[in-house]
């Protein structure tokens, strides 16, 4: 029976397929793809779309499987068995503001990607704040005036620093996800398992 697996493009989809090769899978097919967007090898059928997207994939039963950021996730909660964590995609949460910003009593405007983990997470601290959400790079709200702070997934923190921001407070470590499709777990389960099983060194990929 052929599992369909949605990947996320980009980094996420880079650290997967070396993942991959290193428990033998060969992924020649999935590297040299050129511009397709959907490759089959043996019984895997493997398409590549934005990680959010993913997570909709998966949960309306197009793919079986996903290789998702723990992000996208938290933030955006789709119906999915979130399976277990992978070895790839580790970074977390931070709140990043100006070096040697004034502080303010004012209520502080915070620019994000991800405006319901950000209200969470001040939920928890028991801070009122204004959530400016953003979709590109949220580095520059700060530094244009636009927002007090930002709060962005962080891997080393160097774009931070090359724009001028420092780290507040780190929170909630990320790291890839392999999730699945409720049905798909119980009626391809036969076919299903041994794939999860090597992902997660207990078995030998095909």
């Amino acid at each position: 029976m052929k599992i369909c697996i949605a990947l996320t493009k980009g980094r996420l989809e880079e650290q997967f397929l070396q993942y991959l090769n290193s428990l033998c899978f060969d992924v020649e097919p999935l590297i040299n793809k050129g511009r397709k967007l959907w490759v089959e090898t043996g019984n895997l059928q493997f398409f590549f779309a934005k990680g959010v997207d993913v997570g909709t994939y998966v949960e309306h039963g197009i793919a079986d499987l996903g290789i998702i950021g723990e992000d996208i996730l938290l933030e955006y909660q789709p119906d999915v068995f979130d399976l277990f964590p992978l070895p790839f995609g580790k970074c977390r949460f931070a709140l990043a503001e100006v070096a040697n910003k004034k502080e303010t009593m004012s209520k502080r405007k915070i620019a994000t990607k991800y405006p319901n983990i950000t209200n969470e997470y001040f939920r928890s601290t028991g801070e009122s704040v204004d959530i400016v959400k953003l979709e590109g790079s949220v580095e520059l709200a700060p530094v244009l005036g636009l927002s007090d702070a930002i709060v962005d997934i962080v891997e080393t923190g160097t774009t931070l620093a090359e724009n001028g921001l420092i780290i507040k407070e780190e929170f909630h470590p990320l790291s890839a996800r392999c999730i699945a499709n409720r049905s798909s777990l119980k009626i391809k389960k036969a076919s299903i398992s041994p794939f999860l099983d090597a992902l997660q060194g207990q078995g030998v990929l095909n």
